[in-house]
């Protein structure tokens, strides 16, 4: 039997380049893109697409009755940023959807669910270099207050009905596809745009706040590798730490320099974002994903500058 697979928040930064990823592999008419809003690319005109709101649980249910899916993607959420202007909305969304899918998915028996965490379920008492797998959790957002309750409910789902819930605990995502959603490490892309625009950013983190990054394409194939692997060989049910570098804002100026040397990075006096990206880790150890299955970042900084450049010029 073929795999089916529904990709709700299709839209999204992730979602966009997953769901290309996902039909060169499963073919285009096995990957059902899912999202609230139209797409605004070539995802609806190469396969399916359906508007979905996650919270409405009988038009979602629609959704699985229709296609019966073998995998689903849950993607939709507020980020980080977004989330403390309408901090009810953004636990509405990132939670309830998520307990809906995870009923669904119970009802018409779905083998495998992939639901993202963040490195937001972190907090000001975590530890902040190669933050370990299990540690003190005490997120100050309510993206990291959802994203650590989701990972309870994965856990509790597996544990309880036995559904095959993955997860990874994304850092900062770096693309130069889709534009970012709201999230604190926004400006680690927004960058690479003003560079080529006008030589020049005005960060609104400092010039020392270091974060756990990593490049898009790393990310999407983690994922895929994720849901891939045996289910024998994971480990980790809530939901695993992932990362490829880490660098601060004046890190990344340096290495952009290299390909235009007059640009210059600036600093704004405060932003909310600031108090945010200080409660995160500076760098994660993603041990248990190596050790498990055989996770590896294929980009450093380096390469992710001359792809991102190669990329957005064109």
């Amino acid at each position: 039997m073929k795999d089916t697979i529904i990709v709700i928040g299709s839209n999204g930064q992730i979602g966009t380049e997953l769901v290309s990823e996902l039909r060169k592999i499963y073919g285009d008419g096995q990957v059902i893109a899912c999202d609230i809003r139209r797409p605004d690319y070539d995802i609806k005109n190469a396969g399916p697409f359906e508007f979905v709101n996650v919270l409405e649980k009988d038009i979602l249910k629609n959704i699985f009755q229709k296609y019966k899916p073998t995998q689903v993607y849950l993607l939709a959420a507020l980020l980080s940023a977004t989330g403390e202007q309408n901090p009810k909305l953004a636990w509405d969304l990132n939670m309830n959807g998520l307990l809906n899918v995870l009923d669904l998915a119970l009802e018409y028996k779905t083998q495998r669910i992939y639901w993202p965490s963040s490195i937001a379920v972190f907090g000001p008492n975590s530890p902040k270099d190669y933050t370990p797998q299990y540690c003190v959790m005490d997120p100050n957002t309510v993206y990291g207050i959802s994203k650590l309750a989701g990972e309870r409910w994965c856990e509790y789902y597996y544990q309880k009905y036995a559904i095959d819930v993955r997860s990874i605990r994304y850092p900062g995502l770096i693309s130069w596809k889709a534009a970012p959603g709201g999230g604190t490490t926004d400006y680690a892309i927004h960058i690479f745009h003003e560079a080529l625009k006008k030589e020049s950013y005005r960060s609104f983190l400092s010039a020392e706040t270091e974060l756990p990054m990593m490049y898009m394409d790393d990310a999407i194939r983690g994922t895929i590798e994720l849901m891939d692997a045996p289910a024998e060989k994971i480990s980790i049910r809530s939901s695993y730490n992932l990362t490829g570098m880490s660098f601060t804002p004046e890190i990344l100026a340096e290495e952009i320099k290299k390909h235009i040397p007059d640009f210059k990075l600036t600093y704004t006096e405060y932003d909310q974002r600031q108090a945010i990206a200080s409660s995160w880790p500076r760098s994660i150890d993603d041990g248990q994903a190596r050790m498990d299955w055989a996770w590896k970042p294929e980009f450093d900084l380096a390469k992710m500058t001359v792809d991102m450049f190669n990329n957005l010029k064109r």
